[in-house]
């Protein structure tokens, strides 16, 4: 089997020294979208570097560290990209990232789970600073066809959803470039980019990355529901339920409850065909 479950798991965890300045955080939320209107003073926050927040998703492309397609190359997996899908995304902010900043990543394959047609493994990496730690963020990665050994199936967590209409709902265009301006702050899977990749993969065409939706829908969260303050956010996860195609816009659904909001991504050009489902932003 191209995945050796215990030897991935016992392997030793991989540190790196990561850094990242404001370039890095205004080529991020670009590829979010963000900077529309170009002028609004609540768009500069993510665009100008004398005005400049980070959003908190920033912490899954920081430094490019071990990201999703460096951890498929840990010890005891060998694996083809194209069988790869990312399942689900979570971070644990330990405190706000910083505008500019050097860490230490360190980052390990925390558990790997049988799902039957589908392997699943858990990418973990930590970051720290000389200030201590800043985050955690765990990357859950299904590999198609590599499942079936007879392995923990792992959780299976679902979130009901408040009995009422949602509190706020909003619209994102995805542009039909954002793909490839996404890539560019590290994930460089060809299935994004390359139509030909992306039919090996069986898509008729390149998709968005799902940590792209995954970092729009935490931004709408925050303008819209936490009064545009990215450091209100201590925690934020999600399950990949269907992709999204450049072109596409998303409607994302909120629901805000005590110190938490319960969100619901769809493509609406597809009669609402889920793209993000189970996500929870916990904050303060």
């Amino acid at each position: 089997m191209p995945i050796d479950p215990a030897k991935a798991v016992a392997a030793e965890p991989r540190s790196a020294g990561i850094s990242w300045d404001h370039k890095d955080v205004q080529l991020y939320h670009l590829g979010l979208g963000a900077g529309v209107p170009a002028t609004d003073p609540d768009e500069l926050r993510y665009t100008l570097e004398s005005k400049l927040h980070v959003l908190p998703s920033f912490a899954t492309v920081a430094g490019a560290g071990m990201g999703v397609v460096g951890g498929l190359s840990a010890p005891g997996i060998d694996i083809d990209l194209a069988a790869v899908l990312h399942g689900g995304q979570s971070i644990t902010l330990h405190r706000p990232v910083p505008v500019t900043g050097r860490a230490v990543s360190t980052s390990r394959v925390a558990a790997v789970y049988d799902k039957g047609k589908a392997a699943v493994l858990v990418l973990r990496s930590e970051a720290a600073d000389e200030d201590g730690p800043l985050w955690t963020s765990d990357a859950q990665i299904f590999v198609r066809g590599e499942g079936g050994w007879g392995g923990d199936r792992g959780p299976s967590e679902r979130l009901a959803l408040p009995d009422r209409a949602p509190d706020v709902t909003a619209e994102r265009p995805v542009r039909e470039e954002q793909a490839l301006l996404y890539r560019l702050s590290g994930d460089w899977n060809p299935l994004h980019a390359d139509p030909e990749f992306a039919k090996l993969a069986g898509f008729d065409k390149p998709i968005l990355h799902g940590l792209c939706s995954y970092g729009m829908t935490l931004k709408a969260v925050v303008d819209t529901v936490l009064g545009g303050d990215v450091t209100r956010v201590t925690s934020y996860r999600t399950r990949f339920a269907g992709v999204v195609f450049p072109g596409e816009t998303l409607r994302i659904r909120m629901w805000a409850g005590d110190g938490r909001v319960q969100v619901t991504v769809t493509a609406v050009e597809r009669d609402d065909a889920p793209v993000l489902a189970d996500t929870l932003v916990e904050h303060s």
